[in-house]
């Protein structure tokens, strides 16, 4: 039996997994391997918190690949050289992977392709993480979108019934084969010291089986009443599928295909809601691959000239660390710190409060986002930071501010987000606690450890942030 190098990735999982499905269906044994070279991956590596995901989610798929007569191989890069030297220790006739859409990595994996084929190896990349191709779909006149709504329209006219595969319980063994030492995973990647990543565990479990059981969570709980419960930050709204998707412990066609499977089970608003949602990951990115430069840069280049204000460190890491004293964002950011994850209705609201009212650079936020997530996702952090910022595709205009009050009264109403991540706010009454300078005396008696006012008057930083727009000249924003 021929060989095939099952190059892995952000695709940990065996279900619904392209490349291996390709060396069964070739009659190869697949080999499967993890490669470990951050540095490759440009301005971009991964952060602390994706590595502290990804040392348990290869442990997770090095036990299922175990469990079936395989293993997993876990080496260090470079990419290229130790796939060309592991080829030709097991005698491997191909080497099989699914897509990243990463700039950086999408123009080091075309240099791999090439340099494997020149060396007479079969090399073939497969779709494994998107609905659809970021170069599928287009606008009447050949342009990428810019817009989701008519980009959602055209992937649901495109709409192909998600298939799913599930992996054979056996895999063939590769005993027989010469392979190099294996990497222990604690030099790979080592555990954190001191464990902060200890309240991520609590609500994430890493793995192929930790994401079908989110996956049916979500499906006997949280998507009846999605499409209003999702904004309601104290609330388990959401499918908190994220992290699963992005290191590909689930597929996006599964957990489309798994709602849809549903049928009248689940209310049509829910399970339009839901796939739309998976409609703005496949959104971002479609852009990221079309203007792979806004990681760095405005997508609307209107936006070069904005004032910013100076970084301003002190700020920042009040931010950073909850801090603010605004309760909904200093509940968003401390949520972060403690389980590596933020509700999306507030990571919007933290967004705006740094870069309308401290009027800081996005990038500020992508880059402490990319480190403390674990959800962190090139394409979806480019793409929530330019939106809130107004400087994206489809984004909220930059003239859009969000009152972080209004904005806590309306989707945290009994104030139970804000009691649990800011617990010294928890025995104010509702109206201090949602902003506890309008009150004080009571806020000095209740809460004196919580700042007693705002980083800037809120009035005052929406005015100032409407200012400085004021200041680009007029004409499309792109």
């Amino acid at each position: 039996m021929g060989t095939a190098l099952l190059w892995l990735r952000d695709d940990l999982r065996l279900h619904d997994q392209p490349a291996l499905r390709a060396a069964l269906d070739r009659g190869l044994r697949p080999l499967p391997v993890y490669i470990h070279a951050p540095e490759e991956e440009g301005a971009w590596a991964p952060g602390a918190a994706s590595l502290a995901w990804r040392r348990r989610s290869l442990a997770a798929l090095a036990a299922e690949l175990e469990r079936r007569g395989s293993r997993l191989l876990l080496l260090r890069g470079p990419t290229l050289d130790t796939l060309q030297a592991l080829a030709a220790r097991s005698g491997a006739e191909a080497v099989l992977w699914t897509r990243r859409y990463e700039p950086a990595i999408e123009q080091r994996d075309a240099h791999i392709k090439r340099s494997l084929r020149q060396a007479g190896l079969h090399a073939e990349s497969f779709n494994g993480a998107l609905l659809f191709e970021p170069w599928e779909l287009a606008t009447r006149q050949g342009d990428p979108y810019r817009v989701f709504t008519p980009f959602w329209k055209s992937a649901r006219a495109h709409w192909r019934e998600p298939r799913t595969w599930d992996a054979p319980p056996q895999l063939p063994s590769l005993e027989t084969l010469d392979l190099p030492a294996a990497e222990p995973l604690d030099d790979l990647l080592p555990a954190p010291s001191p464990a902060w990543d200890t309240g991520f565990w609590q609500r994430f479990t890493p793995g192929e089986q930790g994401a079908q059981a989110a996956l049916q969570r979500f499906l006997d709980g949280a998507v009846h009443g999605y499409a209003q419960g999702r904004d309601f930050a104290a609330e388990t709204g959401t499918s908190r599928l994220s992290p699963h998707l992005h290191f590909g412990e689930l597929s996006v066609r599964r957990a489309a295909a798994a709602v849809l499977a549903a049928g009248d089970a689940i209310a049509e608003a829910d399970r339009d809601r839901f796939l739309a949602e998976l409609g703005w990951r496949e959104f971002a990115h479609h852009v990221l691959h079309h203007y792979p430069h806004t990681p760095e840069r405005n997508l609307a280049p209107r936006f070069d000239d904005f004032p910013w204000a100076d970084p301003d460190e002190a700020l920042l890491e009040a931010w950073r660390h909850g801090r603010t004293g605004v309760p909904i964002v200093d509940a968003g950011m401390r949520e972060l710190w403690h389980t590596g994850w933020m509700h999306n209705r507030v990571r919007m609201v933290v967004a705006s409060w740094l870069t309308k009212h401290l009027r800081q650079h996005w990038l500020q936020g992508a880059r402490w986002f990319w480190d403390t997530l674990v959800d962190a996702d090139l394409a979806n952090n480019t793409q929530g930071w330019q939106w809130t910022a107004g400087t994206g595709a489809d984004a909220a205009p930059y003239f859009r501010v969000f009152n972080p009050v209004t904005q806590a009264r309306r989707f945290d109403p009994q104030g139970a987000y804000i009691a649990r991540w800011v617990p010294e706010l928890a025995e104010l009454p509702l109206p201090a606690r949602f902003a506890p300078w309008e009150h004080p005396q009571l806020a000095h008696r209740l809460a004196p450890a919580y700042p007693c006012r705002p980083q800037v008057d809120l009035a005052a930083g929406r005015a100032a942030a409407l200012a400085a727009f004021a200041t680009l000249p007029r004409g499309p924003a792109a």
